[in-house]
């Protein structure tokens, strides 16, 4: 073998390990526990969710601190489907919920929510108590979304993560 094949075939296989440990770290550290990347399937989350958008969710998030309201979350199907949910949190542990008129009330207090689809359907829910270790999320998609109205509460062990960042299609790469 040539002199210049020996610094060839070292820097191949050393971009290979390097190749080969990536992929073991991504595949098995980064996306189970890290961070993974979740593709909407359906309207539930319009306008701020599209179907076709891909968002990576932040598995750790939910590990370090509790949601809040407002944030965007993927949890297990409370029905046991095999697909995950994403939807927003709008009800905490322990406060009382109501929609009159398609108008979210937290403990008797309207809720102000820029990110809802308009127009939003003149809907009733409730009164309803979350109960503590558990959430209420809805779509923003109101008129066209299965949430904690038909599933209920969901609990804090089916919770996932927390939507950080859209990063397809790439003219809506951004902040979820």
């Amino acid at each position: 073998m040539s002199r210049r094949g020996k610094p060839f075939l070292k820097g191949s296989l050393e971009l290979l390990l390097i190749l080969g440990l990536s992929f073991v770290l991504v595949f098995g550290f980064v996306r189970p526990v890290v961070a993974s990347p979740v593709y909407i399937k359906s309207g539930s989350m319009l306008p701020t969710l599209r179907i076709y958008d891909q968002v990576l969710i932040n598995k750790l998030a939910d590990d370090l601190s509790s949601p809040e309201r407002g944030e965007v979350v993927l949890f297990r199907d409370p029905a046991g489907g095999p697909d995950s949910l994403i939807k927003r949190v709008v009800g905490l542990p322990g406060e009382t919920l109501e929609l009159r008129e398609g108008r979210l009330y937290v403990n008797g207090a309207p809720l102000e929510e820029p990110y809802v689809n308009e127009p939003v359907p003149p809907v009733f829910f409730g009164p309803v108590r979350v109960p503590e270790g558990h959430y209420f999320v809805l779509g923003d998609n109101r008129g066209d979304s299965v949430d904690s109205r038909v599933y209920g509460p969901v609990s804090e062990e089916a919770l996932i993560g927390t939507a950080a960042f859209r990063f397809w299609p790439p003219g809506r790469i951004g902040a979820v």
